[in-house]
């Protein structure tokens, strides 16, 4: 056993939740406990806190006599977390009004930067992350940390629906989409800023196939370490 310090809970969902939303550990993964126990090098007791607080988060479902898993969204549910975004992101930029400054704009314009530099190196893992990250952001500079918990939860369900509901072919949401966002709050127009994030939204749901489902596709036995262990 490692001399490291051992992992928090918290620590632990913090490293699942964000394999979850890079899409590193697809809806449908069993999360085995001995599995996670051997990953994070801690007891079971510190695992099951951490899939207790991701299932109440929505993330992970528990089935009787078969264990946890990444859970996978229905068509209702997948309407259900779009239109709830679209609500809580028109706050988030109402909340906005009071806190736009040149620091905000090049903290959003320098981000938007990111994600576009990840396009061209064609790294859709990086793609995805600063995807949902921009949107977090956006919350963050609002300096509203309600709001901003109630979205990052939001953009983790957003993730798992894209995830079954998405074509391959299809990324999340991207940079020129954000810009015009960007673009309208620089000018202090916020209704304009409110309806680019509507329409920016309702375009990524309308990638949707949600006539179908992902629902037990078959994934490697290995994924679940693999996703762990990436980048930690």
């Amino acid at each position: 056993m490692s001399d490291a310090p051992k992992l928090t809970e918290q620590q632990i969902y913090e490293r699942i939740w964000k394999s979850i939303a890079e899409r590193r550990l697809p809806p449908g993964t069993r999360l085995k406990e001995e599995r996670l126990c051997e990953i994070f090098g801690v007891s079971r007791p510190r695992i099951r806190r951490a899939l207790d607080q991701l299932s109440h988060d929505g993330l992970v479902c528990h089935i009787p006599n078969r264990g946890a898993f990444v859970s996978t969204p229905s068509v209702d549910e997948a309407r259900d977390v779009f239109f709830t975004r679209r609500v809580v992101e028109r706050g988030v930029i109402d909340a906005l009004k009071d806190n736009v400054s040149d620091d905000t704009l090049s903290a959003l314009k320098g981000h938007i930067e990111q994600e576009r530099q990840a396009l061209r190196d064609g790294d859709t893992s990086q793609t995805i992350r600063l995807s949902g990250a921009f949107h977090m952001l956006l919350a963050e500079l609002a300096a509203s940390p309600l709001l901003a918990d109630i979205l990052r939860d939001l953009v983790s369900k957003s993730t798992l629906v894209t995830a079954v509901f998405q074509p391959k072919s299809d990324t999340q949401c991207g940079p020129d989409e954000h810009a015009s966002i960007v673009d309208a709050l620089a000018r202090g127009d916020f209704e304009a800023a409110k309806s680019a994030m509507d329409a920016h939204l309702l375009e990524a749901e309308h990638t949707l196939q949600l006539e179908a489902s992902g629902d037990g596709q078959p994934f490697p036995t290995d994924v679940l370490g693999a996703a762990l262990t990436e980048d930690t």
